[in-house]
């Protein structure tokens, strides 16, 4: 596991490029993720591509990991500094959301199983 917070630091990277592709190939297929923005969850990789390709329409999300740690329950806990952007609307370029949240990882088989925002 010593190589899990180079793989999560990269996710962050690639996500915050853009490079959809990238992130998804480190998730597993069947994949649950959280849908921050409308709430719920997804389930599977396509379905995660639907909804940034949704999201990334309207807005511009930011994510920093500041630290990362295995907790108890065997998962990968990152605190990261979130900032997003509105591209749409009036409020088109201003920042709507500047605060710290917590993610938390569980792995399969080196891939993203799980997803949850704490």
């Amino acid at each position: 596991m010593a190589d899990v917070p180079e793989l999560l630091t990269t996710v962050y990277q690639d996500f915050n490029a853009r490079r959809m592709d990238a992130v998804l190939e480190r998730m597993t297929e069947d994949v649950t993720w959280p849908n921050g923005w409308e709430g719920g969850y997804v389930h599977g990789r396509e379905a995660v591509r639907d909804y940034w390709t949704r999201q990334w329409g309207v807005l511009e999300p930011r994510v920093e990991p500041i630290s990362m740690v295995l907790d108890q329950a065997g998962r990968w806990v990152v605190n990261v500094h979130q900032v997003v952007k509105a591209l749409t609307g009036e409020q088109a370029g201003q920042v709507i959301v500047d605060t710290m949240v917590r993610h938390a990882y569980r792995l399969r088989d080196g891939l993203i199983e799980r997803m949850d925002i704490e």
